[in-house]
């Protein structure tokens, strides 16, 4: 049997959603839909003594908290991101008795969660207004001959909050020069060259880049150098 990626060190009991069909190596009952890994054995809830543990999925930041706040014994569910190439959270395992309980606090303060957040939402939403409008200043500081409206799109684009993209970088985020170059160049690369046909036609990313990296340098040279009104 070919042998399960190695487990993230979290602290504390750790469950496995597996990806492919395992048995119990106890009682050999499976396929298994959460297992433990005991001493290079793949383990049932049952024969770990976990079997009357209930499962909280993730996404109830509150509930997930408070239900284990209130277990006596609980354990982290995990599954294996093959795009990513590591263990993803996916939820917790706890006592029933500890699950009603948190959900009984959670419907007792439902409404002043929900306020908060509205609340929090808003404050990011401004803050993010605010970061992408200075994003779009040093795209004009850097390139001033980048069109104040183009400046926006790409700051826009380059600054969603949890995109994961250049503008959400620790360099993105304090305005360095390299970041924000960065960004631009990468407008440019999708919007003035022919780079996304290339993709398309199947010509190697890397090849594609080659290919359109004059046309690149052209565009930022002319932003560099001209003031547009």
């Amino acid at each position: 049997m070919r042998p399960l990626p190695t487990p993230p060190p979290w602290t504390g009991l750790l469950v496995i959603q597996p990806l492919k069909r395992r048995h119990c190596a106890g009682c050999r009952r499976g396929p298994l839909p959460l297992l433990v890994l005991e001493e290079s054995a793949l383990r049932c809830l049952d024969c770990a003594d976990l079997g009357h543990l209930v499962f909280v999925p993730r996404g109830d930041t509150a509930l997930t908290r408070r239900s284990r706040e209130a277990s006596t014994l609980s354990a982290v569910v995990v599954r294996f991101d093959r795009r990513h190439g590591r263990y993803e959270r996916q939820g917790v395992l706890v006592e029933e008795e500890a699950l009603a309980r948190a959900e009984e606090r959670c419907l007792a303060d439902a409404e002043a969660r929900r306020r908060r957040r509205v609340r929090d939402a808003r404050r990011r939403a401004a803050q993010d207004v605010r970061f992408a409008t200075a994003f779009a200043e040093e795209i004009r500081r850097l390139f001033p001959g980048c069109p104040a409206d183009r400046a926006r799109a790409i700051a826009a684009h380059a600054s969603v909050r949890g995109s994961g993209r250049v503008g959400r970088s620790a360099a993105g985020r304090t305005l360095s020069p390299e970041a924000v170059t960065a960004a631009v160049r990468a407008s440019v690369r999708h919007t003035e060259t022919p780079y996304d046909t290339l993709l398309m036609d199947g010509v190697p990313r890397a090849e594609a880049r080659r290919r359109i990296t004059n046309g690149v340098e052209s565009v930022l040279r002319g932003w560099r150098l001209r003031q547009v009104a």
